[in-house]
């Protein structure tokens, strides 16, 4: 074999093994470019090699906002819930109630009675009154119903028979005592004259022997 066969023969053979080096690297970073390609696509899952695969699943971040966000949506329901209810004032608490409901039996007997007789005074005049019907109901010595309570004989003025005269129901004066008297059943505001059984109008002097609790507006509370 001449020289310049054998010389012809090592190039080429240099060549070729140059190009194998070559077409291995560039095959090699095919894959590292195809493999970060999808991951920021979001397909490592399905065209990645498993390898691959395991730096696309992580749930870091989506659990880091969704966790927040739970908590402020409890927060906000239990500030609500505080919020609903509390109240600063008598008067506050008759306002949430809104318009007067539709009432009857015991809760209209107590509502006529907190109408008839403390309807223009204050609220906590008013209280007084429905508390006084409740406490009779419960005390064993009167009627057991607030209805019997309201109607029995010669405890009220405004009764007449068993009845009571006619109600503006479209008044201010009627929601305030429909308010009222749901306060004073749920008891939900204390009375001034907590524990009463027995009141009069400031205008008369019956002589009781009774302990007194409280003078509120026209009226003169007693246990």
């Amino acid at each position: 074999m001449s020289f310049r066969l054998r010389a012809a023969i090592i190039v080429a053979f240099a060549l070729s093994a140059t190009a194998a080096v070559t077409a291995s690297d560039m095959s090699i970073a095919g894959e590292s470019i195809h493999s970060v390609a999808s991951l920021s696509s979001g397909d490592a899952l399905t065209t990645a090699p498993a390898a691959a695969q395991k730096p696309a699943i992580t749930f870091a971040a989506p659990r880091e906002i969704v966790q927040p966000l739970a908590s402020a949506s409890k927060a906000d329901l239990t500030y609500s819930t505080e919020s609903d209810m509390q109240a600063s004032s008598l008067a506050a608490l008759v306002d949430a109630h809104g318009d007067a409901e539709a009432v009857d039996g015991d809760m209209k007997c107590l509502a006529g009675a907190v109408y008839f007789e403390s309807k223009g005074e204050s609220l906590e005049g008013q209280l007084a009154v429905a508390r006084v019907i409740i406490n009779r109901a419960k005390s064993g010595r009167f009627a057991d119903s607030l209805c019997g309570v309201v109607y029995q004989p010669s405890q009220f003025s405004f009764v007449r028979g068993h009845g009571m005269p006619p109600i503006r129901i479209e008044s201010n004066a009627w929601r305030e005592a429909v308010a009222i008297a749901q306060i004073a059943m749920d008891d939900s505001w204390n009375s001034r004259a907590e524990g009463a059984l027995f009141f009069h109008a400031r205008r008369v002097s019956p002589g009781w022997d009774k302990a007194k609790l409280a003078m509120i507006d026209n009226h003169i509370f007693y246990r």
